[in-house]
């Protein structure tokens, strides 16, 4: 495998010193989140950036926004809930903003170059003056995806939900956006719930939204100015020397271990039953 996503080296307790003067400050009016907008995590690092992937709401009526879990590296606050403000977020476009939220968990890649191998996701709790978006720059997000009677994700619990089984390879396609822009392919390989795909992505678009490409409904293209729509189907999650060599975790890895993880927590978690907004 070779090295290709934003792997940020940076311990949470250092990001905190860094970013809580901004969050005093942040600014009265609202701020609009939605697919692909870029993120950091200290506005000190402008360039170790990562990508949202979808935003939406909880079981528990909190804001959350999806990224990956390998943008952030700390042993000591790696898979556990974060429930103290001591990592923001900010948007990269717009630090003075301040944080558009804070991480209230994340997977610790645990030694792998691509992130933890079927639970790489983050979850940032968003604040209450962010106003959610399905309308990325090129994704319209309509949902979620479920795939009645699909293979079941690993981190699934028994019976799986539909919203917890894995789109099979060969006639599935996935719609991606990134910095580069928009890009789609054919899902070749779907196991342990990533999905391998030659939708293009690079080096800051961790995390970022990939949809399914409902079948029949338009590519992006000229024509559309490049828009397209369809439900969720995972975020960006790395490139490996395989063929096609792109990454993407799947929304039912993600969706799987949340409702697992909040089945064995007495107070629940942050992202338990999500659901991607409806807002335009």
């Amino acid at each position: 495998m070779i090295k290709r996503l934003c792997t940020f080296l940076l311990s949470l307790a250092v990001i905190w010193t860094l970013g809580v003067g901004a969050a005093q400050a942040a600014a009265e009016q609202g701020k609009r989140v939605h697919n692909a907008m870029q993120i950091i995590f200290s506005p000190s690092m402008p360039d170790a950036f990562c990508t949202i992937g979808a935003v939406g709401t909880d079981k528990y009526g909190h804001k959350i926004a999806v990224s990956a879990g390998h943008c952030l590296r700390d042993p000591e606050y790696a898979d556990r809930e974060i429930h103290d403000d001591i990592a923001p977020v900010y948007d990269r476009a717009d630090t003075g903003f301040g944080p558009i939220g804070y991480v209230r968990y994340f997977k610790d890649p645990e030694g792998s170059q691509t992130g933890h191998v079927t639970k790489d996701y983050m979850i940032i709790e968003l604040g209450p003056k962010v106003t959610l978006s399905s309308q990325g720059p090129y994704l319209k997000q309509t949902g979620m995806l479920k795939v009645p009677g699909g293979t079941v994700s690993p981190n699934a619990l028994n019976p799986a939900l539909d919203n917890e089984r894995l789109l099979a390879p060969g006639g599935n396609e996935l719609i991606t956006s990134g910095q580069t822009g928009v890009w789609y392919g054919t899902i070749m390989e779907s196991a342990v719930g990533i999905y391998r795909s030659s939708a293009f992505s690079m080096k800051g678009d961790s995390g970022g939204p990939a949809i399914w490409r409902v079948p029949g409904s338009a590519l992006p293209s000229q024509a559309n100015n490049f828009q397209a729509s369809g439900p969720w189907a995972g975020i960006t999650k790395g490139i490996t020397l395989a063929l096609p060599p792109f990454l993407y975790t799947s929304s039912a890895n993600i969706l799987a271990d949340l409702r697992a993880r909040d089945a064995a927590a007495p107070a629940g978690v942050f992202g338990a039953g999500f659901t991607v907004t409806a807002n335009p």
